[in-house]
């Protein structure tokens, strides 16, 4: 019904059908406003017909007439209504139907007064939402004539005041050379068309982005006869929820006004009464406000968010919809209303958004909406990782990790980020760039950490050499502080106060819950055993990847190491067991903390997948001092040191790669260097021995990246396994261990059946299958093209933060039922970025996945999200079985 007649239309029908006192009106649906716009934003024929005829019957049930010259008439309201609630995002106008012919009419019912501010409002809304006229203009009259008369409220001008008030709103008219109809009937067609406009308002569609709102095709439009709550001090108008939307407590919260309609408590132009002192001027409304309301939420099942209008005395329900709450209150609410009956265990997981934890689960700003925090407000860039941060501000990851070590909290602020600056991204608080999409390196493993990040800032301009930036007009130096909203997107000046997430023993009960429903399991994404404390108290059920790389950025003498290893391997050099065994050593220490940290679960580890050359500097003296160093590492004779250098330097920089990412990387660089497989396979298997010891249970998987060809994978599972019987050997004990591959490439996921008969899991690499399936580089896509293809409509959402189900969802499917079609007993998961999506969770579930992996602190929402995806399905199920 939604679908059709809107949220604010069927609601309206269902509050009449419940027997409430709803004003009498009519829905034109949400098709018509399709056809609006397949016609070129005109009404369809014979609309103004049907709606004409629906009117008379308004008009009869209201006992009175639009349009009428001689009677006290009918006013009406125009109101938008999409199927899913968009607060404020399209447009409203009241009191149609005045002229000033009806005027007079009007007036001699119910006085001047009421009638000159009923008409100046319809001026005003009319002129603002039809005819473009800004509402500036309209509100720099009437502030004209409060100063002159030394008043400061609306209500207290006069009949002669708003005579006033109509009089330069005319001219304003007259200015802007705008008309508006005599004819009401043409005022009507006139506001319905506007309404129908306002569905592709900028704020419209920038709204319904943000929250990735698709598949309507418009929105609906509520013809309603007008009841007035500014007639006089016996009425009112008000909004309230049937609970408390910041905390969930219990009891009516809101405001109301006496005197007013419903955009005065908007603005903000008078300070609204809280709605329960509406007992002592109403009584017998705000009793029936109370019943309402209460009915309202145990039919709907779900905290309300009501707009009503008191009309002499007389409550008036003018629209309801579920109440849109913080993660505090959407946590209380889902738990209260199952305990108290209202809805199953099921329908209470259903309520909580995944985004709701994401509040509860990160620092936030204290303050947020307060006149400090706004007017603190320096530039806004995309909400890339949630949570507050403060600190001062760096611009180099060497001196945020210097700062960090000498106890001062940092925001490093950055054009961009890259692999290198993984440890000043560790240390920082949070993470401010100038480019970057949602996907972007900085969002990726802010997300990953945890950390606050706003990425792809125009505002800001970096200029390294002098250490300082710009936002706007503001300048920033190095050890200002700044504040970041990765929640928002907002950055502020200065040090804002930050909570902690003020979390209740409600949350254990209802991730419970959770975990009762869901089918699939949640593991993560950690590389440090500090990471894997953190996603093993977030209910994590194992490790899905721990990323060899990112280990050898922890420190100088790790990255060392690294490129120690690399010339060896390229010069052939006596020293390159050397290398490999200190490599080794640094790996080993960190299997063995992640070992300990996830006792008793399964962690799954990725063999190394960059290509060589991310570890090297590009060009330049550093490359030049590198290779002296490797050089006189490897002691070279005398007088041929140069010839070193130079030999190295070429065999260096031949790594570099015109397209890496399809270059010599993942299962190419173990079978080109099996020594560094071997490296890894022997550290890891040498850890979990070590742990067991211990009186541990380790469970290590072994994961080959990369694979396309059932060749590639045979030869590596040799290596790891060579490997491992070695160790065993060496250390006379055993340990069972796993080797799968990641399916990231293409024809990988179509070879799945071969592969299946070698690897005992398979792991969804998403971020990669989508760039290879796609041809989308998503560095190349976030920062050339993707917000066109998404404004245009090419792509409904971004494939790197939501899976392409309909292309790479296929490839994942495919890949899931021919590797179960030759191993019923592999396990399938999925560890990319699309492990922590809701929506990507969703999906997965449906096509018959086994695990998602995500960051530690997103473990929590994918449990959720899983938790969701698997009620849905068995609803679904279960009404096609019903519909059977």
């Amino acid at each position: 019904m939604k679908m059709l007649l809107g949220g604010k239309g069927a609601n309206l029908c269902e509050m009449a059908r419940l027997g409430l006192n709803v004003p009498a009106g009519m829905t034109i649906s949400t098709e018509v406003c399709q056809q609006f716009y397949d016609s070129g934003h005109k009404l369809p024929a014979g609309l103004m017909d049907e709606v004409l005829a629906a009117l008379k019957m308004v008009e009869d049930a209201r006992g009175c007439k639009f349009a009428d010259t001689k009677n006290s008439p009918l006013l009406l309201s125009v109101r938008s209504g999409a199927a899913v609630s968009m607060p404020g995002m399209m447009d409203t106008v009241l009191n149609l139907g005045l002229n000033d012919e009806i005027l007079p009419v009007f007036a001699e019912a119910n006085g001047w007064r009421f009638a000159y501010d009923c008409y100046r409002r319809l001026l005003d809304m009319f002129g603002d939402v039809v005819l473009g006229i800004s509402h500036s203009k309209f509100e720099r009259e009437i502030s004209a004539v409060k100063e002159s008369k030394g008043l400061k409220f609306d209500v207290e001008l006069s009949a002669d005041d708003l005579k006033e008030v109509v009089r330069r709103f005319k001219t304003v008219y007259a200015e802007e050379g705008k008309i508006i109809p005599d004819d009401p009937y043409e005022q009507l067609e006139m506001a319905i068309t506007a309404v129908f406009g306002s569905w592709n308002t900028p704020r419209a569609v920038k709204y319904r982005e943000i929250n990735r709102i698709t598949g309507l095709i418009g929105t609906a439009v509520n013809v309603q006869s007008m009841v007035f709550g500014n007639k006089n001090d016996n009425c009112a108008t008000g909004v309230c929820f049937t609970r408390n939307p910041a905390t969930g407590e219990p009891g009516l919260y809101g405001e109301f006004l006496r005197n007013a309609q419903g955009e005065d408590v908007v603005a903000g132009i008078r300070t609204p009464l809280p709605v329960k002192e509406m007992s002592e001027p109403f009584p017998k409304a705000f009793k029936d406000l109370v019943d309402d309301t209460q009915l309202l939420e145990n039919h709907m099942h779900d905290m309300q968010d009501c707009e009503f209008t008191v009309q002499d005395g007389e409550l008036f329900m003018l629209q309801t919809r579920n109440g849109k709450r913080t993660g505090q209150a959407a946590l209380r609410v889902a738990v209260d209303l199952k305990n108290e009956g209202l809805v199953t265990q099921d329908e209470a997981v259903l309520m909580v958004e995944p985004r709701h934890l994401d509040q509860l689960l990160h620092p936030m700003f204290e303050n947020v909406g307060s006149h400090a925090y706004k007017t603190s407000i320096m530039a806004k860039g995309l909400p890339a990782s949630p949570g507050a941060a403060c600190g001062r501000i760096v611009f180099t990851a060497d001196e945020a990790e210097k700062w960090h070590a000498e106890g001062n909290p940092v925001i490093l602020v950055r054009v961009e980020t890259s692999p290198e600056d993984v440890g000043g991204m560790h240390a920082a608080e949070g993470i401010f760039t100038a480019r970057g999409g949602m996907t972007s390196h900085a969002a990726v493993v802010a997300r990953g950490w945890g950390k606050p990040c706003v990425c792809g800032c125009e505002a800001l301009e970096v200029d390294y050499s002098s250490k300082s930036a710009r936002v706007g007009k503001i300048s920033l130096q190095e050890g200002d502080w700044i504040s970041i909203n990765g929640t928002t997107g907002e950055v502020l000046k200065d040090k804002q106060p930050t909570k902690k997430p003020e979390l209740s023993g409600q949350l254990a009960e209802f991730m419970s819950w959770a975990d009762s429903a869901r089918r699939m399991k949640v593991l993560t994404n950690c590389d440090t055993p500090e990471d894997a404390e953190v996603a093993r108290k977030n209910g994590a059920q194992g490790i899905g990847l721990v990323r060899t790389e990112h280990m050898f950025f922890a420190s100088p003498e790790r990255i060392a190491a690294v490129r120690k290893m690399i010339a060896a391997e390229e010069l052939h050099a006596e020293e390159t067991h050397e290398a490999l065994n200190a490599l080794k050593n640094y790996q080993k220490e960190d299997f063995i903390g992640i070992f300990r940290a996830m006792d008793g679960l399964p962690v799954t580890i990725r063999l190394l997948d960059p290509p060589l050359h991310e570890f090297l500097p590009h060009a330049g003296p550093e490359l030049d001092q590198l290779c002296s160093d490797l050089v006189s590492m490897y002691h070279a004779k005398p007088g041929q040191h140069m010839n070193a250098h130079l030999v190295l330097k070429r065999k260096l920089q031949g790594l570099n790669e015109t397209n890496p990412m399809m270059g010599l990387r993942g299962c190419r660089l173990g079978i080109v260097h099996p020594d560094i497989t071997n490296m890894q396979a022997t550290a890891i298997i040498e850890a979990a021995i070590e742990v067991q010891a211990e009186g541990k249970s380790v469970f290590p998987h072994i994961m080959v990246p990369l694979v396309g060809f059932e060749e590639e994978l045979t030869n590596q599972l040799k290596v790891v396994k060579e490997a491992a019987e070695n160790v065993f050997a060496q250390k006379q004990a055993r340990i069972p261990f796993k080797v799968g591959t990641m399916i990231e490439v293409p024809r990988g996921a179509l070879k799945a059946g071969a592969l299946a008969k070698h690897a005992e899991f398979f792991s969804v690499g998403s971020n990669d299958l989508t760039q290879m399936t796609l041809g989308f580089s998503r560095d190349d896509a976030e920062a050339k093209f993707m917000t066109t293809y998404l404004k245009e409509g090419v792509l409904p959402h971004d494939p790197f933060e939501s899976l392409d189900t309909s292309g790479v969802g296929e490839l994942i499917q495919l890949a899931c039922s021919r590797g179960k079609a030759t191993n019923k007993d592999i396990e399938v998961g999925i560890c990319g970025e699309h492990g922590g999506d809701p929506k990507s969770i969703e999906f997965v579930n449906s096509v018959g996945l086994d695990y998602v992996s995500c960051s530690p602190l997103r473990v929590p929402v994918a449990r959720l999200a899983a938790a969701q995806a698997s009620i849905k399905a068995k609803d679904s199920s279960e009404n096609d079985h019903c519909q059977d």
